[in-house]
Parts: C-alpha cells; sequence; structure tokens
C-alpha cells in the first residue's frame, strides 16, 4: 500500500488532504489498511484453516463489552447441509444476494442475553431489568465482536462481509442454528480470501456524521447531494432498484438507492421474533 494515510481519507471522505502538524509521520500501518479497507464479495474456493478462524474468534471477543456481561456468540457454519439450507434462505427471494454462496465460511454473530438470566436463576437474584435495554446490550456486544473479528481478519489479508440478510428470515435462521430464547441472530459473516481486491464505498463527508459537543445539522441537504455527485463519479451503481415502481433516474444517487431500498418492506416480523424470543421491548 503506497497511499499516505491521509490521501486514503481525502479519497473515503472527498476532503482535502490534512496538513496537520500534530499528527506524527510514523502512524501505525494498520491506520492505512482500514482507511483503505472494502467489503469482498468474491472469493477464492481455498478454505481458511480452522485454526485460523477459531483464532480469529478468540481475537474478536476480546473487542470491549458491555459492563463486561459478554453478551455475544459467534457459529461458524461448516456443516455441509445446514450451509446448503442457510444460503437457501440467504440467495433466494427478493432480498436475494447470491454472491452469498460463493463465500468459503458463513459465521453467525449472535447476540445472547440468556446466560445473564440462567446467572440469576443460579444466584438466586431477580432480574429486574426485562425491557428494552437487554435486547439492545446484547445486539451491541454482538456487532463489536462483529468489527473487530473483521478488522482481525483483513490484517491477514482475508476478506469479510457482513450480512444483515440473515435477519430476513430470523425465525427460520434461529431454528436451523438452534437458537433458544434470549439467543437472536444479528449479522452473518461471509469470510475467504479474495478474488480481487474490492473497491472502497465513498462515506459522507465528516462534517455531516462528527459532531463536537451536540448534534448539528448545518446544510444537511447540500452535504448530501454533494456526496451523492461525488459517489456518482468514484462509484456510479450498475442496476437501479424498483424501475418497476420508481422508474429510471438520471443521475441515480446513492441517497435515491437509499429511499428506494427502504421504500419497500423489510423485516416487519423481526420484532414479533424478538419478544418471541421472551425479549421485553418495552
Amino acid at each position: 500500500m503506497t497511499e499516505t494515510l491521509d490521501a486514503l481519507l481525502a479519497d473515503r471522505f472527498g476532503e482535502p488532504e490534512s496538513q496537520s502538524a500534530d499528527l506524527r509521520q510514523d502512524l501505525p500501518e494498520d491506520w492505512r489498511r482500514i482507511a483503505a479497507r472494502a467489503s469482498c464479495r468474491s472469493f477464492k474456493p481455498e478454505r481458511v484453516d480452522d485454526a485460523v478462524l477459531e483464532r480469529l474468534c478468540a481475537l474478536a471477543l476480546c473487542a470491549p463489552s458491555k459492563s463486561d456481561l459478554q453478551q455475544r456468540d459467534i457459529i461458524l457454519v461448516d456443516d455441509p447441509i445446514l450451509r446448503q439450507r442457510l444460503d437457501a434462505l440467504l440467495t433466494g427471494g427478493p432480498l436475494a444476494q447470491p454472491w452469498i454462496a460463493g463465500a468459503p465460511h458463513l459465521l453467525v454473530f449472535c447476540g445472547n442475553n440468556r446466560r445473564q438470566r440462567l446467572i440469576h436463576g443460579w444466584r438466586g437474584r431477580p432480574f429486574v431489568n426485562d425491557h428494552l435495554d437487554a435486547f439492545f446490550n446484547a445486539a451491541v456486544d454482538a456487532g463489536i465482536a462483529l468489527s473487530a473479528f473483521v478488522l482481525a481478519a483483513e490484517s491477514l489479508g482475508l476478506g469479510c462481509c457482513p450480512i444483515s440478510a440473515i435477519r430476513n428470515d430470523a425465525a427460520k435462521v434461529s431454528a436451523l442454528l438452534g437458537l433458544p430464547d434470549h439467543v437472536f441472530p444479528v449479522a452473518g459473516l461471509a469470510v475467504g480470501w479474495p478474488q480481487r481486491q474490492a473497491p472502497i464505498s465513498p462515506r459522507l463527508p465528516l462534517a455531516a456524521t462528527v459532531h463536537r459537543n451536540r448534534y448539528r445539522e448545518v446544510d444537511l441537504r447540500g452535504l448530501i447531494d454533494a456526496y451523492d455527485a461525488r459517489r456518482a463519479g468514484q462509484r456510479p451503481y450498475s442496476s437501479q432498484r424498483a424501475v418497476e415502481i420508481f422508474g429510471e433516474a438520471d443521475p441515480y444517487t446513492w441517497s435515491e438507492d437509499k429511499a428506494r431500498q427502504y421504500a419497500g418492506p423489510e423485516r416487519q416480523d423481526f420484532g414479533a421474533f424478538v419478544r418471541a424470543k421472551g425479549f421485553n421491548l418495552d
């Protein structure tokens, strides 16, 4: 990797390279790697050694956890029949992602509030925090672990892509994985050796997403319009969503794509699934 950190971040966020003298010049190489990272959706067929995957899971679970509650689990799916059944759910239907079937490895990161509840029973202590925060803490714990896994795996040269579609059929996924009450899928993760270098996704400008002391929306519409134009120049969409409903847009931008994405129903049964898992979401 030859680009400087400032050049990579300028490319990612569409902002001038920093001229700050406050940063040392001998910054960690990991910073440049993170700035250049991209989600991988095209993999070589070679599998990753089991010992490597297990070590990556251990590293992921070194990540921070809310109050040391450790409410996250990782399921490595290596049974061929189970993998086929999960792939069938993920690669079919209106929200299908066919590339998932080509990933050598599929992991599922789960939130786990079950252990905490069991401990309360074993210790004879009341579980009084039976409300939305119990679900939220476990979900965030799983997301933090997933991010740590991705960073550790990519430092080894592996490619990764989180899969939110694992929640499209959460009840079926839960049944296939044997998840008990208060354990739920948060995201899948495709892992393998990259077939090719994936293009980066330009991000919204930091002026829209980094705040100091108080939240603000100064010229948010203008910032998003400028981002739309920059992203269309760097990484235009190869196809448009829901053309049969909304027609062809010219230009077709990031904000148009996201508006179309959430103009259709997704996971409307997820709240019912979470409640059926025993969570009180009040």
